[in-house]
């Protein structure tokens, strides 16, 4: 009697399993550091699907990356990931330099999102619906304040800080927009990993 209930049993779990992995594939979930880097941390997504052509392949949920925290978790592709560590390590930190103690965290206004170009209707679908774009609005430093795209912009020794970032971005990443580039960047740096005939495309 006992050994028939334990079949029972067992058949109704593995059937509850099966009807739940046919509503929605379970994701890969490794908290730690993914990317191949122990300098990105996050958790391991799997593929994450979105409406139409939006989505990304073995998606990655960033925590902390280069050494910094990132204000959200924000989901990417690894080519992504490893670009902004990249980034973050080579050109970020040593021009921040002691500003405030350094960076503590990046502040982010942006990520995976499904939406065309600057959410205009009829463009093309925007970097950020695969995965491959981040948007910064601010550099979160260790002693309590900010560089502040939208506030720190062309003033005093933060906005030429902010301007060296920007530049520096260009090249690493295959698109680098801020505040001179249109309305749709004043408050915000956007880094996006497409790359063109012609190289690089930084306003």
């Amino acid at each position: 009697m006992r050994r028939g209930l334990v079949s029972v049993l067992l058949a109704l779990a593995l059937g509850s399993c099966s009807i739940l992995g046919s509503r929605e594939k379970a994701p890969i979930v490794t908290r730690g550091a993914v990317c191949g880097t122990p300098m990105i941390q996050g958790v391991k997504l799997g593929d994450v699907e979105g409406p139409g052509r939006c989505g990304i392949k073995d998606a990655v949920e960033v925590d902390a990356i280069g050494g910094v925290y990132l204000s959200q978790p924000s989901r990417m592709n690894c080519d992504l990931a490893q670009t902004l560590n990249g980034w973050v390590t080579d050109q970020m930190t040593p021009l921040v330099g002691k500003t405030g103690d350094g960076v503590e965290s990046l502040q982010i206004a942006a990520h995976f999102s499904c939406k065309t170009r600057n959410g205009q209707p009829g463009a093309r679908l925007s970097e950020h619906s695969f995965g491959n774009a981040i948007d910064i609005s601010a550099f979160n430093l260790a002693d309590g304040t900010s560089l502040t795209v939208l506030s720190d912009w062309g003033k005093g020794k933060s906005g030429r800080v902010l301007r060296k970032l920007h530049s520096s971005a260009c090249g690493p990443f295959g698109t680098v927009l801020g505040p001179n580039s249109d309305r749709f960047h004043k408050t915000h740096f956007h880094f996006d990993i497409a790359r063109y005939r012609g190289g690089p495309y930084c306003k």
